[in-house]
């Protein structure tokens, strides 16, 4: 199951206003389950370069039934089990799937996450491949949910980033959400956010750049134009990283500003700005964000904290395969 559906949707009053604020959030669609499929393919041709896991047809009969337990060894959040199904599919391994939790909920070390059940040589080739998918995505829904822990009380929410492994964006983000993180935007398609190297590129030949309110009423003609093209995009948002263009952007009424590596003084300084200029637009706060210092990020009352360590620094959760054989043909017997 999606795990928006386990994460409780607060009312955030502050950002209803025409300008949208709100990203995509990741569930489990079509398009994660193609990129799955597509990276469980070049899983298969890492593994099964030569066409076959010859340590398993060595040693093992083809009629040979087996089941197994995928169990976590570390406390953790689940992520990724919903996503088993189509693995075996993309591999089509002759194996049923019986899942013992929900993506999204907690993990104690040694509870089970699912149960895998029928030929033997189909459970030991597609072994590492789950549980690398696993690994990964439990390692950042855990390494999240720590994020997510010290935000607890607040009405700050905590946004991932693009930060992630190329080919892996839609399953990051899905995990990231299974930790109780909200997604950001997706890509360069679906949202636009306005950063300093935009307005750099715009200089005029005296070297002044474009100002923040100029390029924020810029790209609102530009997504007004696409929505009369029946190609809506969401949210406009700028990236500042002074008080004056932070005054400077909120008098064009962007959806969102992002405030880069904005020390914790100047970070309450802008939300006093913001709430006495244009009460309505979200302040993000970018750069530096680690787990010791989110909780003082938090108390200077911006609405978000946007944080690329919820992907680029997750470290896998170990999760294993514990073996039970229900029924084998003994070696000798088979001739082997």
């Amino acid at each position: 199951m999606a795990c928006t559906a386990l994460i409780t949707i607060r009312n955030w009053t502050r950002g209803m206003s025409e300008e949208p604020t709100e990203f995509f959030q990741q569930g489990v669609d079509e398009q994660l389950q193609d990129d799955l499929r597509q990276l469980v393919r070049l899983a298969v041709r890492e593994d099964l370069d030569a066409g076959m896991d010859v340590t398993s047809l060595a040693l093992v009969p083809v009629d040979s039934q087996g089941e197994a337990s995928i169990v976590a060894r570390q406390n953790g959040v689940a992520a990724g089990v919903a996503l088993i199904p189509t693995i075996l599919d993309e591999v089509d391994a002759a194996l049923e799937l019986l899942p013992a939790v929900e993506d999204g909920r907690p993990l104690v070390a040694g509870q089970k996450l699912a149960s895998l059940a029928g030929n033997t040589r189909d459970l030991l080739t597609t072994e590492r491949i789950i549980l690398n998918f696993l690994g990964r995505m439990c390692g950042i829904a855990s390494w999240t949910r720590q994020f997510v822990d010290q935000l607890a009380g607040s009405q700050t929410r905590l946004f991932d980033t693009r930060k992630t492994i190329p080919g892996w964006r839609r399953l990051e983000k899905y995990a990231t959400r299974c930790g109780g993180a909200w997604n950001h935007r997706q890509g360069l398609f679906d949202a636009i956010l306005i950063k300093d190297n935009h307005l750099a590129s715009q200089a005029s030949p005296d070297g002044k750049v474009m100002s923040p309110a100029a390029a924020v009423r810029k790209a609102r003609q530009f997504q007004q134009q696409l929505a009369l093209e029946g190609r809506p995009v969401g949210v406009i948002e700028i990236e500042v990283d002074t008080l004056e263009q932070l005054q400077a952007a909120l008098s064009a009424h962007p959806g969102v500003v992002l405030l880069d590596n904005m020390s914790l003084e100047q970070l309450r300084e802008a939300v006093q700005l913001r709430d006495r200029l244009a009460p309505r637009v979200q302040l993000e706060a970018s750069g530096s964000v680690t787990l010791e210092r989110l909780s003082k990020i938090a108390q200077t009352g911006v609405d978000r904290i946007s944080c690329g360590a919820l992907t680029h620094s997750a470290i896998q959760l170990d999760v294993g395969l514990d073996w039970l054989i229900k029924s084998a043909v003994p070696l000798d017997a088979a001739g082997e």
